[in-house]
């Protein structure tokens, strides 16, 4: 039996990223193998589980969890507050959630002086206090190529990746305060993060505004820190876009694989549940439900990246995803007939595509079941 995943949605409804055309030759290979204040924005309220809610089985030895590396809000250039990113994150049904402000990009520095750039972090922390997501601490390294920006996440101090002592007193003047902290080396913030264990990966190495033929290539700086250890992992999936290079990047240099939303706006503009859309997420194989569990798990590189119904894993973490998803209900041949009636059920929620050697045989739909006939 050959399983294989179909992309049902429009592959680009917005084109502020690099484009995503060559898809295509990928697809079947990848299913196959491959401390909080006490003053708050008060907390998120947590959710009984709904439709939209991401669920996955867990799989053999490990918990099957759902997390969203790469988020923003008000503190660096995103639209809502950090309460805002709880609460969307409870409603998906996520169990670790990161909230990786830009430290040098601030947008809102006139509107919300924020020195400490440790408090998307501690406001989230204390919104979220009353459910069970865990709060990832992270900060994203914010420069031009060919560094670009990468992510820490499992930071102790944000504050420690960024030196704006040259910073302009006007606080208006947003580019010139990222002019003066980019100046500050990003191989010196790399060594920071590292320094306190942090997990770092390459964001959007395909983005448009810095690959301007949108195709993600490896370059001398990641390629000397994945060398040294420095560099963890690749996004290959961002918001509304997958990069085929940046696959090829992560298998040739041994990099976890990452998919993440990186949203700025709400979560519903971007991936609207109620048209059957999801935000990119990572399934992390963790040995327990804790931060630990889950940073051991990255670096372990137990990994999978759903992204528009596509599941993206190496053979060793995916393989068990699909055993756990797929169990077989009964099998029964009609009477008289040689017809084998298999009742099949799907236990996540990807849509799978079963076939045999020789033709479509049916659709299983997300915890449900499908009546699969041969003949």
């Amino acid at each position: 039996m050959k399983l294989s995943t179909r992309l049902d949605r429009r592959l680009d409804r917005r084109a502020k990223h690099a484009p995503i055309s060559f898809l295509r030759p990928f697809a079947t290979l990848m299913l196959i193998f491959v401390s909080a204040h006490a003053f708050s924005h008060g907390n998120a309220a947590p959710t009984t589980k709904s439709d939209r809610s991401i669920d996955f089985p867990d799989v053999e030895g490990y918990q099957t969890l759902v997390v969203d590396l790469h988020t923003h809000s008000v503190f660096s250039d995103g639209h809502v507050w950090p309460k805002i990113r709880v609460e969307e994150a409870l409603r998906d049904g996520l169990d670790g959630l990161a909230i990786t402000e830009h430290l040098e990009y601030q947008p809102h520095r006139a509107d919300i002086i924020h020195p400490d750039r440790n408090r998307a972090f501690e406001d989230a922390s204390a919104s979220a206090k009353d459910s069970d997501i865990l709060i990832i601490p992270g900060a994203e390294i914010t420069r031009d190529a060919p560094a670009g920006h990468m992510n820490a996440v499992f930071i102790n101090d944000a504050n420690k990746l960024l030196n704006d002592d040259n910073a302009p007193e006007d606080q208006a003047d947003v580019l010139a305060y990222y002019a003066a902290t980019k100046e500050w080396p990003a191989q010196s913030a790399v060594d920071a993060a590292h320094a306190q264990g942090a997990f770092v990966f390459w964001n959007h190495p395909y983005w448009s505004r810095q690959q301007p033929d949108g195709l993600a290539r490896m370059n001398d700086f990641h390629r000397k820190n994945a060398k040294a250890g420095k560099l963890h992992g690749i996004e290959i999936a961002n918001g509304q876009n997958y990069s085929e290079e940046a696959h090829a990047i992560a298998l040739k240099h041994d990099l976890a694989f990452i998919g993440v939303s990186d949203v700025h706006d709400l979560i519903d503009w971007d991936h609207p549940p109620a048209e059957g859309e999801h935000r990119p997420v990572n399934l992390v194989f963790s040995r327990d439900r804790s931060l630990e569990g889950i940073k051991e798990a990255l670096f372990a590189k137990r990994t999978v990246v759903w992204f528009r119904n596509l599941l993206i894993g190496r053979e060793d973490s995916l393989m068990p995803l699909l055993a756990a998803s797929i169990s077989v209900g009964s099998a029964t041949y009609r009477e008289g007939t040689q017809v084998l009636e298999v009742d099949i059920q799907n236990h996540s929620d990807a849509t799978l595509k079963l076939q045999n050697r020789r033709r479509l045989l049916s659709w299983t739909q997300p915890m449900s079941s499908a009546c699969l006939h041969t003949a």
